[in-house]
């Protein structure tokens, strides 16, 4: 889960973040084009229909009549109920977008409170938990989830630490591994407060809250800078 900064503008990253979703959705080898718009409906399906069975409940066969499409449709896209379950999760936290709102505070403070709205939403909150749920017993579903959702995201902690560095907020860093540490810490202190907060605590990530977990992290950040 993300933190501050914008999305990348750069042909790099562009292509990087198209590469990403080509492997979230491979195309067909053979056969028509995928439809995005079956793509689209079928992903939304899954996600009501998380809500209104649960797990244990959906099969693929109802997440087709749901969406309109023929059951075949589903299994030239998707291996199984995990991998479509994830996929659709993944493509609510692929709706996080990074404004720059002028400072690293203000930037984490917007992008941490769009990702709390999220993961308010009935569908990210039965789809997230029902997957990791999954996932305790499930090596590939954890790879996926760790594809998909998390390595994702984490592009916005590279973007925004590297916003905050062009600002002089933070002091540009030269070791790349000690970079990618922090890049995994920084990910996993926001989304794991957040999803704490919001999914196991069940308390509202509201300005105030957001405003502290912000304050705390600056503050780590500066200290671990030095």
């Amino acid at each position: 889960m993300p933190l501050p900064g914008d999305l990348p503008h750069d042909r790099t990253e562009s292509a990087g973040y198209g590469r990403a979703m080509q492997r979230r959705h491979p195309a067909s080898r053979t056969g028509r084009p995928r439809s995005a718009a079956a793509d689209t409906a079928i992903l939304a399906a899954t996600r009501q229909a998380l809500v209104d069975l649960g797990w244990s409940k959906l099969t693929l066969s109802d997440v087709a009549v749901r969406a309109g499409v023929a059951k075949t449709t589903l299994y030239r896209r998707w291996a199984g109920k995990n991998e479509l379950v994830v996929d659709a999760v993944a493509e609510l936290f692929d709706e996080l977008t990074l404004p720059d709102r002028g400072s690293l505070a203000a930037d984490i403070e917007g992008v941490v409170l769009q990702f709390a709205a999220i993961l308010a939403r009935p569908e990210a909150r039965s789809g997230l938990m029902a997957v990791v749920a999954e996932a305790t017993r499930d090596e590939a579903l954890r790879e996926r989830i760790r594809a998909s959702i998390v390595d994702r995201q984490k592009r916005l902690v590279i973007a925004g630490r590297a916003r905050a560095q062009e600002r002089g907020e933070l002091p540009p860093e030269s070791d790349t591994e000690r970079s990618a540490r922090a890049v995994d810490l920084i990910f996993d202190m926001v989304a794991g407060s957040v999803v704490h907060r919001t999914l196991v605590s069940n308390q509202p990530a509201d300005a105030e809250w957001v405003h502290g977990l912000t304050r705390v992290l600056l503050s780590g950040l500066a200290a671990s800078a030095r």
